[in-house]
């Protein structure tokens, strides 16, 4: 039986205004992503958010409960559900604008011998942001932690501001993954590989770095390691990175190396080759992801 996994962040409602014709709503929010994919690969999966009970907020409770998300007690209880307007132009690209409140129960609590995935706007946006500090500390010290930054600039702050809380996290947690634009915009000039060597040595055993179609870079005690990109038809990349996330925290959670402090002292001694099966499923599941529309991860059987 799988370990339990406790996703906590953010749930919203994308409305995507586009240069013509009317706006189209779709559930989103990277950690309810997260949440998604793994339940979709067959773990038994919570989501810790902040939402409320009006029509949005019932259109993501609907959509968790049919993709077998359980909502974490206290998550609908925001005055109103969180949303993200990305106004596109003519060249397709989209300008953000948010309304979104993050708070959180800092005594939430975690089962033991689980394991505890955050990241995005919910770990850096106050007064939540503490909150899961508060979660993610309490939960360390009986079950395994993975983070994801997914900087999200307009509601982070500068860089500068950004960086302790981000680096905090990453000191508390297992495994890290990043894409290469959240390096950019946190280090400024430096080199991918050296960052992941900066931040493996806060503490996680196992740091990635996805770069779109280029190679994948991952760091597993120490040791840098290259994969190549898989080469599919794109049709958009919305939830790529989430989808890896799931398809990699689900990898590593069949390979017995997260879930608990005996997962976790295996993960510490586990080599490349430990590694490489979750890595390989990661992969698949951003894959499949990005060749077909919207955030839609695969399902066990797809893989």
């Amino acid at each position: 039986m799988s370990a339990h996994v406790t996703a906590i962040g953010e749930a919203l409602i994308d409305i995507v205004v586009p240069v013509d014709g009317p706006s189209v709503e779709h559930v989103g929010g990277s950690p309810a992503n997260v949440a998604i994919g793994l339940a979709r690969l067959g773990h038994p999966t919570d989501l810790a958010t902040h939402i409320g009970t009006d029509a949005r907020g019932t259109r993501i409770a609907e959509l968790l409960a049919a993709e077998q998300v359980d909502l974490a007690p206290g998550s609908t209880s925001a005055a109103r559900t969180p949303t993200a307007q990305a106004t596109l132009d003519a060249a397709g690209v989209a300008t953000y604008e948010f309304d979104l409140e993050w708070e959180l129960d800092p005594t939430l609590p975690v089962p033991a011998g689980s394991h505890v995935h955050t990241g995005s706007i919910a770990a850096t946006l106050q007064p939540g942001g503490t909150a899961v500090l508060a979660i993610v500390r309490a939960a360390r010290q009986h079950s395994t932690v993975s983070y994801d930054p997914n900087a999200r600039p307009t509601l982070m702050g500068s860089p500068e501001q950004a960086r302790p809380v981000i680096e905090t996290l990453i000191g508390l947690s297992d495994v890290v993954k990043a894409s290469d634009e959240d390096i950019a915009w946190l280090y400024p000039g430096e080199d991918i590989a050296d960052v992941l060597r900066g931040w493996s040595a806060l503490g996680p055993r196992v740091v990635a770095a996805t770069r779109g179609g280029s190679d994948l870079l991952v760091l597993v005690g120490g040791e840098l390691h290259q994969r190549p990109a898989a080469r599919v038809v794109v049709i958009d990349t919305v939830g790529a990175g989430d989808s890896f996330m799931s398809g990699f925290i689900s990898g590593l959670l069949d390979a017995g190396l997260l879930g608990g402090t005996d997962a976790r002292e295996r993960l510490a001694e586990a080599t490349w080759e430990d590694i490489a099966p979750a890595v390989e499923r990661a992969m698949a599941c951003a894959a499949i992801t990005v060749s077909r529309a919207g955030a839609n991860p695969p399902t066990r059987a797809e893989l």
